[in-house]
């Protein structure tokens, strides 16, 4: 989609949704795209807890650990320094004690 202002209300609107309805894995690639297009922290904190939800749910078994593994590869993208404990100490660590691979 062209970058403008009607798509990327519909981008936010859609990552909203995702997010309402436990969708997160959507959600965190639809905030994602907006975190790149604007550094509103609003966008950093929706892409965190998508991500947070997408791990909680595989660790429930409702989500494959290859969606996580993106979802990983999607926070590395971010700025933030939150990302660093994100990863390594939370979702590398249940990774290892779990027998999962994670990279």
């Amino acid at each position: 989609m062209e970058t403008s202002n009607e798509s990327f209300n519909l981008l936010h609107q859609i990552a909203n949704d995702c997010y309402k309805m436990g969708h997160f894995y959507y959600a965190c690639k639809a905030f994602d795209v907006l975190e790149r297009l604007d550094p509103d922290p609003e966008f950093w904190e929706g892409k965190r807890g998508a991500a947070i939800g997408v791990f909680q749910k595989t660790i429930m078994g409702q989500e494959t650990t290859d969606v996580l593994q993106e979802v990983v590869n999607l926070l590395r993208s971010s700025n933030n320094p939150q990302v660093e404990h994100m990863i390594n100490k939370v979702m590398k660590k249940w990774a290892q004690q779990n027998k999962v691979r994670l990279e």
